[in-house]
């Protein structure tokens, strides 16, 4: 069967008939195999074999618009061969560098990207490729003699709208900021039910999206300020986790940049003391104690516990460099 498309420029041969018909609404995500070949049957590009399916979700500006035009007419399950004229191919080497680099793991995934530069940023990207090339010789070749391509898709996947929890790349600013208090409130849960992994998971997803939105924002801005007074929670929460999983470095991290800012921010301190410990860096663990001590007296019994227990690891370090001489020199 044969389905014409944009005035005859894409051909649809549906090999495999699908199982559901789907309603291409935006925000469906949906997962696909692809196969890419040239006229004369040289395969460009198959993921196929790797067994992971690539992800795009309809509406959000797909680099490639010509397989988003074509998945939308095919059913869950089917398999369908489009033939594509080579005017509606410019895109093709630059998705298919994107997709072969992050195979390699050269580059995270985001094939819904878009640029958000100007159009002569873009052009200048453009002629530098052209001049430079892609790194991979049969794309320098598509790119300068665009030629038209047949893919074979299958379609093995839908999820509808709202179905899905939605990756950062795929939302917009209003929920991106529906998602950072949410996102808040199932760590805390989750944290209170020892759950730490997951916890620290959702308040760092939180913190992504906190990021993104403070990007877009002057610095000291009202709204990047307004912005700003959320994160510092969200990581006093993420260190929390990190000391309980036993990432001292990772805790320490962060704590910092929270101290950078407010160095009387008295949890960060406690809390950069105790990694101090746990990395075994007794002297910045001791000064952060210290400094924690003096901005809140409250702490006193747990900081001499704290202090103490150091102590002790000292000790048992220091006999055990001893031992170690006494053998070495014995």
């Amino acid at each position: 069967m044969d389905m014409n498309m944009q005035n005859g420029k894409i051909r649809k041969e549906i090999l495999e008939r699908g199982t559901e018909r789907i309603s291409p609404e935006n925000d469906t995500k949906v997962k696909f195999y692809y196969r890419t070949t040239k006229k004369d049957g040289t395969v460009l590009d198959d993921n196929k074999p790797s067994g992971q399916p690539l992800e795009l979700i309809y509406g959000k500006q797909f680099k490639l618009e010509v397989w988003e035009e074509c998945l939308k007419t095919m059913e869950l399950h089917e398999t369908a061969n489009f033939s594509v004229d080579a005017d509606l191919l410019g895109a093709y080497p630059l998705v298919a560098k994107s997709l072969r680099d992050i195979a390699k793991g050269m580059t995270k995934p985001g094939c819904n990207d878009h640029d958000h530069g100007e159009t002569g940023h873009r052009c200048c990207g453009m002629q530098a490729m052209m001049e430079k090339g892609l790194g991979y010789p049969d794309l320098d070749e598509l790119m300068k003699t665009p030629e038209p391509l047949d893919f074979t898709l299958e379609l093995v996947e839908v999820r509808r709208p709202g179905s899905y929890e939605k990756d950062s790349w795929a939302m917009d600013e209003t929920e991106k900021r529906t998602s950072i208090p949410q996102l808040h409130e199932e760590g805390n849960h989750l944290y209170k039910k020892q759950k730490y992994v997951e916890a620290a998971d959702r308040y760092s997803r939180a913190l992504g999206l906190l990021e993104e939105l403070m990007g877009r924002e002057q610095p000291d801005s009202p709204e990047w300020k307004k912005l700003d007074t959320v994160k510092d929670p969200l990581l006093l929460n993420y260190v929390q986790c990190q000391l309980i999983l036993g990432h001292p470095n990772e805790a320490i991290e962060h704590a910092t940049s929270i101290l950078e800012k407010d160095p009387t921010n008295v949890k960060a301190r406690y809390r950069r003391a105790k990694a101090h410990v746990m990395a075994w860096n007794p002297k910045e663990a001791r000064e952060d104690f210290a400094k924690a001590l003096e901005l809140d007296r409250a702490l006193e019994g747990a900081i001499q516990k704290d202090l103490r227990q150091l102590d002790s690891i000292q000790k048992q370090r220091d006999a055990e460099d001893r031992e170690r001489l006494r053998h070495l020199f014995g």
